[in-house]
């Protein structure tokens, strides 16, 4: 199967276009302007209102979307046309289906004045859309069409599984944090890192607990992301392309658990709440690159490939394909 440079430039484009998207739509809720435009789909009754206030913010996050929805569009013909594998042709489809449906989450959080569950599922769809492009990137990268053989993984739990549970663990949190914001439980627990200057806050309301429930699950994700990312670069050095995705998670949590800091020591100042976001998108998005390769690289099962090792006399090697 043969690379085309252009269309995983392309991919990696519109996933960029997708991470700065969440950053736009993170803008939005930190400065409240969800309601600004109270109609939907246009604005006001126009296609380009004035860009004043919180118009500026809203009405933006609409173009920006209607781009990155067009840029879809764009990506699922030239799948469509040009890629072989039938399954990632429906990944095409699946993503373009994805950002219609945002939209529409999108409209009706709108004109339903931004219900709760509505705008949680808004974010929660925007960050599986995010993964839909990062995944297209990934599998037309040319690192994925190489002929490989794969080998066993001896530790447990497998690096191939230990990923898998970072990118749902990020995910979680990523819910967790949607729905903080929407029920604007970002400061019911105002200090930081303790809570109410204790390690368990002294009542639990319901903003403090979806608050607390955020850090405790914060502590979870970094944990897993220190171990996965010990794991690959003192385990797998040899392995260039599960370095960088380790080493981008190992940094962007690291840089995620500074930003929430800053974000209740600011009182939820524009720039660092909605960096927040935007990393926590990032830190979702390394997860998964590092999980499809971990893919690529191990096969599921060591006692498969041990055995077939034994039939083949090729010890440590595994003939099926990784695409």
């Amino acid at each position: 199967m043969s690379y085309n440079r252009k269309l995983h430039g392309y991919a990696s484009f519109v996933a960029f276009s997708t991470l700065f998207l969440i950053f736009v739509g993170g803008l939005v809720t930190s400065t409240d302007s969800g309601l600004s435009v109270p109609d939907w789909p246009l604005s006001y009754g126009r296609l380009f209102p004035p860009m004043v206030g919180g118009v500026f913010y809203e009405h933006g996050h609409r173009m920006v979307a209607a781009t990155v929805g067009l840029l879809t569009i764009v990506l699922a013909v030239w799948l469509w046309k040009s890629e072989p594998r039938r399954w990632l042709r429906g990944l095409g489809l699946a993503a373009l289906l994805a950002v219609v449906a945002q939209g529409t989450l999108g409209g009706i959080t709108v004109l339903y004045h931004l219900p709760t569950p509505v705008s949680v599922a808004h974010a929660g769809l925007a960050q599986i859309f995010f993964c839909m492009t990062v995944s297209i990137a990934v599998f037309t990268s040319k690192d994925w069409l190489q002929d490989r053989v794969r080998r066993a993984d001896g530790w447990r739990p497998s690096l191939r599984t230990l990923t898998a549970l970072v990118a749902a663990a990020v995910y979680a949190q990523t819910l967790l944090g949607a729905l903080m914001r929407h029920t604007r439980s970002g400061l019911a627990i105002p200090d930081f890192p303790l809570s109410f200057g204790r390690l368990l806050p002294p009542e639990f309301t319901r903003p403090v607990l979806i608050n607390f429930s955020h850090r405790c699950w914060a502590l979870v994700v970094v944990s897993l992301v220190i171990w996965t990312g010990a794991r690959v670069l003192r385990t797998y050095r040899e392995e260039t392309s599960l370095q960088g995705p380790a080493a981008a998670l190992l940094g962007g949590v690291l840089l995620q658990v500074l930003l929430g800091a800053e974000t209740v020591w600011s009182g939820r100042e524009v720039i660092p709440t909605t960096l927040h976001v935007a990393c926590g998108a990032f830190i979702l998005g390394a997860s998964i690159v590092l999980a499809l390769r971990a893919r690529l690289l191990f096969v599921p099962h060591p006692r498969v490939e041990t055995a077939a090792a034994a039939q083949t006399g090729v010890p440590g090697s595994w003939a099926g394909s990784a695409r």
